[in-house]
């Protein structure tokens, strides 16, 4: 793909986990422009609100002059082709996320031909790693710093000390 392709990577970001961060950095060096999609997640209950989560996203991507940090509400096909994105990035940890995200990557195909979906794995340092369970861990009192950047290990420690 070109250098000036623009790639989509959507989620929830609830919070943002150095799998992301992996994905995201890694995607950054294949596409001219990475959009780092927030959803609105109105379909969920999140422990961040929207705002927290761009801002801790923007945080964390600061580095990277091409990766961009937006909000989405409704169909990522809506927001990819708003944007002339190309490609969608998605990350796949294990056989059961292939299998959801190539559900997703067909129904998305069908509705954008225009956009190819690409799938990358994370290092193996992150494989196991889910927003899920750092939100789990760390509402439990475990220790998730080695998952998450440390900007965000602070705001789960401010928004679950009590």
């Amino acid at each position: 793909m070109p250098q000036a392709t623009i790639a989509v990577f959507p989620g929830t970001f609830d919070p943002i986990t150095l799998g992301h961060q992996d994905l995201i950095r890694r995607s950054s060096r294949l596409f001219g422009t990475v959009i780092v999609a927030v959803a609105v997640a109105h379909h969920k209950k999140t422990l961040f609100s929207l705002d927290e989560r761009l801002e801790m996203a923007r945080e964390v991507f600061q580095p990277l002059d091409n990766v961009q940090v937006e909000s989405f509400s409704g169909l990522v096909r809506d927001f990819a082709v708003a944007h002339g994105a190309r490609a969608m990035v998605r990350g796949v940890r294990s056989v059961t996320d292939f299998d959801y995200e190539a559900q997703l990557a067909g129904m998305n195909k069908s509705l954008a031909p225009d956009v190819e979906t690409v799938f990358l794995t994370p290092d193996s340092r992150f494989q196991f790693i889910s927003s899920t369970l750092v939100r789990e861990i760390a509402t439990l009192k475990g220790d998730v710093a080695a998952f998450v950047a440390p900007v965000v290990h602070a705001r789960l420690m401010d928004r679950l000390t009590p």
